[in-house]
């Protein structure tokens, strides 16, 4: 999917724009040809500021698109019992069939077994242990939204993947790692980079293609990446009101050939991300 682009700015907006448009025509031919109308549900744990804006935008997103969503709100108390069957309850519902457990969870409560308990077929996070071992061996179906949400911007820019030296700062199951087997999975040279790395930029500075998510400000400076290289920067922090990437991007702007901005970069690319997921797992178990 090419587009067309200003170079230089990765445009993530500009590419879920194009996506939801694609996915609105779709959603409207299932609910025109099969009465099938996509539902995502959405587990939001305790009264976290940001994960509450997190699904805020990802439930205007749906609607954008015609997606049913929903959210269960539940207390910051909840047992994990309790937990685990409302997500056995949404694995059963026909309506919903996508999804989505905000994290983190309050500390009483375990992730890791409340993120296994979600039907494979409806983990449209892609965290779920059977989509994770299907991406390792090349099958990509549900994975994790951010890092193919950078695969998306590659594709949209016609950035050749194949051969590629690719440096990944950040070994996260959410990012690091999966973005390190999509990139593997076509065909690039990557190295796996993080806090215990020595001498980061000796890695960095021979990177084709650059991925940091780090959660440093501005971790990576001008003289740290390659001349014409693709930089996204999946990294945010907030100070003093003020929201920064890992990437110092006003002057590695200068140097890299595509850079993403933060916000408005990695950010609207991983929600269109998750609307395709809900809307093909909606095709797939209707």
């Amino acid at each position: 999917m090419a587009g067309e682009a200003k170079q230089g700015i990765i445009d993530g907006r500009a590419i879920s724009k194009q996506i939801e448009a694609e996915l609105t025509e779709e959603i409207a031919s299932m609910k025109a040809d099969a009465g099938i109308v996509p539902g995502l549900a959405t587990i939001l744990v305790g009264q976290d500021p940001a994960s509450q804006l997190y699904v805020r935008l990802k439930h205007k997103a749906c609607d954008r698109v015609g997606i049913y969503a929903e959210d269960q709100k539940l207390d910051a108390s909840i047992t994990q019992e309790e937990l685990l069957d409302v997500i056995e309850n949404l694995n059963t519902r026909a309506d919903i069939h996508g999804i989505l457990l905000q994290l983190p969870l309050p500390q009483h409560l375990d992730a890791k077994e409340a993120m296994q308990a979600i039907d494979p077929a409806k983990d449209v996070d892609g965290f779920h242990p059977y989509n994770m071992g299907n991406l390792m061996i090349g099958d990509e179906g549900f994975v994790p939204c951010t890092p193919a949400g950078v695969i998306l911007a590659l594709e949209y820019y016609d950035v050749d993947i194949e051969g590629k030296d690719a440096v990944i700062v950040g070994h996260s199951n959410v990012v690091g790692k999966p973005m390190a087997a999509m990139l593997l999975n076509r065909n690039a040279t990557v190295a796996v980079c993080h806090v215990y790395t020595k001498d980061l930029k000796s890695y960095t500075i021979d990177a084709d293609i650059l991925v940091v998510a780090a959660g440093v400000k501005h971790l990576i400076k001008e003289d740290m990446v390659k001349k014409g290289a693709v930089v996204f920067d999946v990294g945010i922090t907030e100070e003093e009101g003020k929201i920064y990437g890992d990437v110092d991007f006003e002057n590695v702007a200068n140097k890299a050939s595509l850079v993403t901005p933060v916000p408005g970069g990695v950010g609207p690319m991983t929600i269109a991300t998750l609307l395709t997921h809900v809307t093909f797992a909606a095709k797939e178990i209707e």
